[in-house]
């Protein structure tokens, strides 16, 4: 009898040609992080299943359903020895990796233990083509690691998408007939080459004791430091020294040393992202740079197909992604998900505003990180100018390296600002302090105060700028505010924490409510950004109001700056920022894994598919509002209506649209002012009464609980 694989058409694949293209691609993935026999047996084993006559009566066109996966993952466990660390892996290649489970789950049970009681086809057969290929090493070396159970856990997510990336590949090859159209681009020395002509001319400058002779200095340093061993950095800089370029000439040299894949930067939010993804192109040119996030989409076109194929597995030689992207795929369950993660293997990965590493999953997100750079020959940079006390986290990781060239003298120097704690005050002396102003920008901790604020001083040349407000709507308030400040105009802006990453805005003074230390020095970089007015004369004020507020999330965060302010600490000193993050650190104990995931990979009983539902960076308590008040929002509700959900027209909607928590929704939703957008889409509304949304200050927050239009 002849095995079948895939048809398509008129045309077969055989089986053991699937098994053995999808066994080479997943060795040369694995054999980047030494594992390469791992890799390769794996692939020899996932389809077995295929090998029984239900399944080749199924591929010749029969309506019947036939697990196939179960029959490697069995085959696997009757081995013994090595062979079940590969049992989560083949059993999970379509549904994803598995929870353990326990001995009492049924045999319908989608874990492990079910799994295991499950009946199956005879699928025998295999014994005429395949030969089980052999183990001679060890999946993680212990004496590296002082949390083996981790490690492995990792090894067989690492595994596993070697596997699922193998599999697809191999498949779409065939499916295709070898057109795929993947464009892998060009590789680290022609990169180098091209960012070291970009720089040619700075790196000429050798004078220290300008802003631009600081900014050569660090880059020099970064290129230099590219030539060290593999290992953990980071990149203390402060805001104006050029990280952006310094720490991409680090990470081409050092990848070019090396002899690494590719380059990840690993960026909060997606605004930054934007930014630094338009600088990567401009000097390392369009097919080279991967954007991979929620608000870009590469359609399937001709001219942006090859991005859109490699979106699924990472493979460019420079992505540039957030932190939900990153983590949510390293600790994720599902293929999908799990494609891209043996593509960070061999990488230089650079986590910019590495103070915003998300506190609620601090402890699982650096042992993961801890583990990609002690086994899986990456080398990883933490870069911020509010470096966060992070080491006592490293367990494995003795020593981690500094790139800036004498930090501390740097930070003096770039200094362009005067820091003044007025303590607190009323609204209406707040109010007083502002109308004084002609070009101020004042930062408060939530969106219905700035709308407060913003009403009571409204006038010619005042500003509200929040996430109350839909994205397009931002960008053009943001536009307006840019003209004005260049053209030295009267200009007020009542804003929340939005502005203070990726947004480049210079003001005189930037009145900034207590807050996070790293959050009011990122406030702290929109005044006098560009050097062009002495410290004295660049005023950052820090104050408090006089009635409590609750900031949800940011409560811990105001309570240690409250008392390191208490303390006469000035919280733009480097060791104010350590001792900062340190307390904080302290404080929140056990929750920095407050979904406790650490956990779940302990006891040898690794729970992927829980784990994969539990780490979520943004937490889905939320409803999206579309507002449809312009001609282009229009036309995408109307797209939305009569084509259903798709990706892009998502995307094209969210420019269009104001997330709000279930409690607010439910304000809302009471009032009768919304109705669902479409019955195939969740939590997806559009906005009725339209008054309910000002051109100055966005969505209405200011609404009574019991209020309830009667029509």
């Amino acid at each position: 009898m002849k095995y079948i694989a895939h048809r398509e058409e008129d045309r077969e694949q055989l089986l053991l040609d699937h098994l053995t293209g999808t066994a080479e691609k997943a060795k040369e993935f694995a054999e980047v992080f030494g594992k390469g026999e791992w890799g390769y047996c794996c692939g020899m084993l996932h389809d077995l299943g295929k090998y029984s006559d239900k399944f080749q009566r199924r591929i010749r066109g029969e309506d019947i359903k036939v697990d196939h996966a179960t029959a490697g993952a069995r085959v696997c466990l009757e081995l013994g020895g090595m062979y079940p660390f590969m049992e989560y892996c083949i059993a999970g290649h379509h549904a994803g990796l598995p929870d353990a489970g326990g001995k009492s789950d049924a045999v319908n049970s989608p874990t492990l233990n079910g799994r295991r009681k499950k009946k199956i086809e005879d699928f025998q057969a295999y014994k005429k083509e395949i030969c089980i290929p052999e183990l001679k090493t060890v999946p993680i070396d212990i004496n590296k690691t002082t949390n083996a159970e981790f490690s492995l856990g990792m090894f067989m997510r690492m595994l596993y998408s070697c596997l699922v990336d193998a599999d697809f590949l191999d498949t779409e090859e065939f499916m295709v007939n070898g057109n795929t159209g993947r464009q892998q681009g060009e590789n680290m020395p022609q990169l180098l080459e091209k960012l070291e002509k970009h720089i040619a001319g700075w790196l000429e400058n050798k004078e220290i004791e300008s802003v631009n002779g600081r900014r050569t200095e660090i880059l020099r340093a970064c290129l230099d430091a590219g030539e060290k061993e593999k290992g953990l950095f980071r990149l203390t800089v402060p805001t104006g020294g050029g990280k952006t370029i310094a720490s991409l000439a680090f990470a081409l040299r050092h990848a070019v040393k090396h002899h690494m894949d590719r380059i990840i930067y690993v960026i909060p939010y997606t605004s930054i992202i934007e930014q630094n993804a338009g600088v990567f192109r401009e000097i390392l040119g369009d097919q080279n740079v991967l954007e991979n996030h929620c608000n870009v989409d590469y359609e399937s076109t001709e001219e942006v197909k090859p991005m859109q194929l490699a979106s699924e597995n990472w493979d460019k030689p420079v992505i540039v992604t957030t932190n939900v992207q990153f983590f949510e795929s390293l600790f994720a369950n599902k293929s999908s998900k799990c494609r891209k993660l043996h593509n960070m293997a061999n990488s230089v990965i650079i986590f910019d505003e590495a103070q915003m590493l998300p506190n609620d999953y601090l402890k699982p997100c650096l042992t993961a990180i801890e583990e990609l750079v002690i086994n899986y020959e990456v080398s990883a940079v933490l870069c911020t100018a509010t470096q966060p006390a992070l080491d006592p986290f490293f367990k494995n990781i003795k020593q981690i390296t500094e790139l800036c060239p004498r930090m501390e003298k740097q930070f003096t120097f770039f200094k362009r600002v005067h820091l003044e704690n007025i303590g607190k005050l009323s609204e209406e002396a707040l109010k007083n302090y502002l109308l004084e102003e002609t070009q101020a920008l004042c930062i408060v901790n939530t969106k219905k105060r700035a709308q407060k604020i913003y009403h009571e001083l409204k006038g010619k040349g005042i500003f509200h700028l929040s996430t109350s407000m839909y994205p397009k709507h931002r960008k053009r308030v943001l536009k307006q505010v840019k003209e004005r400040l260049a053209n030295k105009e009267k200009c007020i802006l009542i804003s929340t924490s939005l502005v203070e990453a990726g947004v480049d805005l210079d003001f005189y003074t930037v009145y900034r409510q207590i807050a996070g230390v790293d959050s009011m020095i990122q406030a702290a970089g929109r005044c006098n950004r560009e050097g062009n007015r002495t410290t004295e004369e660049s005023k950052v004020v820090i104050f408090q109001f006089e009635e409590k507020e609750a900031v949800p999330g940011q409560q811990q965060q105001i309570d240690v700056s409250e008392s390191l302010l208490t303390d006469e600490c000035k919280i733009e000193d480097l060791e104010t920022i350590t001792k900062y993050f340190q307390m904080l650190y302290h404080f929140r104990g056990e929750s920095l894994d407050k979904k406790k995931i650490c956990e779940e990979l302990k006891g040898g009983l690794y729970n992927f598919a829980r784990v994969g539902k539990e780490f979520r960076l943004i937490e889905k308590n939320t409803k999206t509002i579309f507002i449809n008040t312009e001609v282009e929002a229009q036309k995408i509700l109307q797209n939305l209506k009569v084509k259903g959900f798709t990706r892009s027209g998502m995307r094209r909607a969210a420019q269009y649209c104001v997330t709000v928590y279930d409690q607010k929704f439910d304000k809302y939703n009471g009032m009768g002012i919304l109705r669902p957008v479409s019955e195939d889409i969740q939590d997806f509304y559009v906005l009725t009464d339209l008054e309910q949304y000002s051109e100055e200050t966005g969505l209405n927050l200011d609404i009574d609980d019991g209020m309830v239009l009667w029509g």
